[in-house]
């Protein structure tokens, strides 16, 4: 019986993955054919160009997205999560301690931070090129309906994003048997377009890719800015792998995704070799007439879906940023009781959907979005590669000719790719740059700010046995109930209580010091949950650790105290936080700019008291000022 329910559970991730990790790439053969043969690259569609097009779409497909994320990438899995950060945690996980960082650790950081923010710039392009790109296909079936595309792609774009808050796992069992309806018509319509011309299987060759660059220079150079299109979505592979675990994403890949992609290039370049006319939209020309409307209806179905993978992806980036302490708290909820990397996050949502909006009004057709997109996913691809050598030699004991063999044949790949993509810079690709420089700054302004922040805390700490000592001296007023101080710093005493003892002359009969630390790892054993110490004179330690995708919950840790030996009543328990007003200042640390920066996102958090589940009625903030 339980291996059935397993079963049942793995087909049921499977199909769900299917309706969220692969949409964006299987959703590609809409325009990544296209765009290779766009008139403005100059590459006519004669037999070898086809063949030589056709070999580096296969190969990329086969050598990216199988081998290296697949086969490689997926095994770096942090306590089941993915992601760039959750990566970055796996390489340098030192980074979190006191020890100076390394040249080499600063760097490495520094780009993984990078290429996290430049997902997000990815997550705003990829939902607007693909429904862009399906509905296009209307202007295929007739002219007249061309007007239509563009509001249409709004009207769907906003839906899709009103949906959200029923959470990956609902959509995933809904999208999930579109998607496989999906790859079953692109696979026959590959397989039509393959009878008509068998010699297509010869770009499977790889030398057919090789004369390619030889008969054709540069110019064959700047097409692989286009073939790069059949590899985006390949990094949320990775990212959506806490939503659905790594097994279900790689039996949907080799069992339906990458056989259905494979058949349906081949069907479009066999369509080319026989009627190169039909590179305006080789996707849709494959398709009888008849079936045209039915396809749009199915395209535009999987281009919503092609969206989800980036969403979801983006709200596992947010959740993971805000408890590693590179953004502030923010509103998150939880959309599954059994998989707890299903998550929504609204103000994510809603921004994502108006970048979304504005880039469809702003852009108004596919290739002038194919410019842009791909050099976020190329740059956030080689840091991903170069966090994966420094993992495989920390986690795998690989050395280092062993690492570099695997990682330095897919960054020489990805850095041609970048290159190429890198020609788009003037011609869109400055958007997704410009979101990531932004969301970097953000990120590297709050890590840093709050480390400024402890500090200057720290310097004005009462160590713990100087505090024991004065209560045993002084013998302050007793109060009855109990006080939870929420403490940053695990060693000295929270200045909340500082400002309480020195304003109000009292002291609770139990004081509990609470310091909630966040591991690098995704998820904490329920065995290395809590610690519990008793300090003397009413005074007790707590600390809790969760790790970067579990959500702080206060009320529960507290309950959990008395399996230890600290008992009280929850409704005698008053809890005390500190807020800090950030006064900007010319101390060293940051630039003044910077420090306001930090300032304005500091007022903008969540509070803590939601944040921290805490009860509103029982909780009491003290104010106080410091200087950056």
């Amino acid at each position: 019986m339980q291996t059935e329910m397993n079963r049942s559970r793995l087909a049921g991730l499977t199909l769900a993955a299917l309706g969220v990790v692969y949409g964006d790439i299987g959703t590609s053969p809409l325009y990544a054919m296209r765009e290779c043969f766009n008139p403005e690259h100059g590459v006519l569609p004669t037999p070898e160009n086809v063949l030589g097009v056709l070999s580096l779409l296969l190969w990329s497909l086969i050598l990216i997205v199988t081998v290296m994320y697949l086969v490689f990438v997926l095994r770096a899995d942090n306590k089941g999560e993915g992601g760039i950060l959750a990566l970055m945690a796996l390489a340098f996980p030192e980074r979190r301690s006191d020890t100076p960082r390394t040249r080499l650790t600063a760097v490495m950081l520094g780009l993984g931070l990078f290429g996290a923010a430049l997902l997000y710039g990815d997550g705003m392009i990829t939902p607007a090129v693909t429904v862009l790109g399906a509905m296009e296909g209307l202007d295929v079936a007739t002219p007249r309906l061309a007007p239509y595309i563009v509001p249409l792609s709004v009207a769907i774009l906003v839906g899709l994003f009103a949906c959200q808050r029923a959470g990956t796992g609902t959509i995933g069992k809904v999208f999930g048997p579109v998607m496989v309806v999906w790859f079953l018509m692109i696979s026959v319509l590959g397989i039509g377009g393959i009878i008509q011309e068998p010699r297509v299987f010869g770009a499977l060759n790889p030398m057919h890719a090789v004369r390619f660059f030889v008969d054709n220079g540069w110019v064959g150079f700047v097409v692989l800015g286009s073939v790069f299109l059949v590899v985006t979505g390949g990094e949320a592979l990775y990212a959506d792998m806490g939503h659905f675990g790594r097994k279900p994403i790689r039996i949907a890949w080799f069992g339906l995704v990458l056989p259905s992609l494979v058949l349906n290039y081949l069907g479009q370049g066999a369509l080319l070799i026989d009627h190169p006319e039909a590179a305006v939209n080789p996707f849709y020309k494959l398709a009888p007439t008849w079936a045209l409307y039915p396809l749009v209806g199915l395209a535009a179905a999987a281009a919503v879906i092609a969206s989800q993978a980036l969403i979801s992806g983006a709200f596992s980036l947010t959740m993971q940023a805000v408890q590693l302490g590179y953004l502030p708290r923010i509103a998150i909820e939880h959309t599954s009781a059994h998989e707890r990397g299903q998550i929504y996050i609204p103000k994510v949502n809603w921004a994502l959907m108006v970048a979304c909006v504005a880039l469809v009004v702003g852009f108004r057709t596919s290739s002038a979005l194919a410019a842009a997109y791909g050099i976020a996913v190329t740059l956030t691809m080689l840091v991903t590669t170069l966090l994966f050598h420094f993992v495989a030699r920390r986690l795998w004991g690989w050395n280092f000719w062993q690492a570099s063999a695997v990682s330095g044949i897919a960054f020489v790949i990805e850095l041609a790719f970048f290159g190429a993509n890198a020609l788009k810079i003037l011609h869109g690709g400055w958007f997704p740059l410009v979101v990531g420089a932004v969301l970097f700054t953000l990120m590297s302004t709050w890590k840093t700010g709050r480390q400024l922040l402890w500090k200057r805390i720290r310097e004005s700490a009462l160590p713990v046995d100087q505090f024991l000592a004065s209560v045993e001296r002084r013998e302050p007023l007793r109060v009855k109930g109990t006080a939870v101080y929420l403490a940053g710093n695990s060693d000295g005493v929270p200045l909340a209580l500082l400002h309480n003892l020195k304003h109000n002359k009292v002291l609770h009969e139990r004081v509990v010091f609470l310091t909630i630390v966040v591991d690098d790892s995704p998820h904490v054993a329920e065995c290395e949950r809590l610690g519990v110490e008793e300090l003397g004179h009413g005074v007790w330690r707590v600390r809790s650790r969760f790790g970067f995708m579990e959500e702080p919950d206060v009320p529960d840790v507290l309950r959990r105290c008395g399996d230890l030996g600290l008992r009280f009543k929850e409704h005698e328990t008053t809890f005390f936080l500190s807020r800090e007003t950030i006064i900007p200042s010319k101390r060293s640390g940051m630039a003044l700019w910077r420090e306001r920066l930090f300032a304005i996102m500091s007022r903008n958090a969540q509070s803590a008291t939601a944040f921290f589940r805490l009860p509103a009625s029982r909780v009491v903030e003290l104010g106080m000022q410091v200087e950056i």
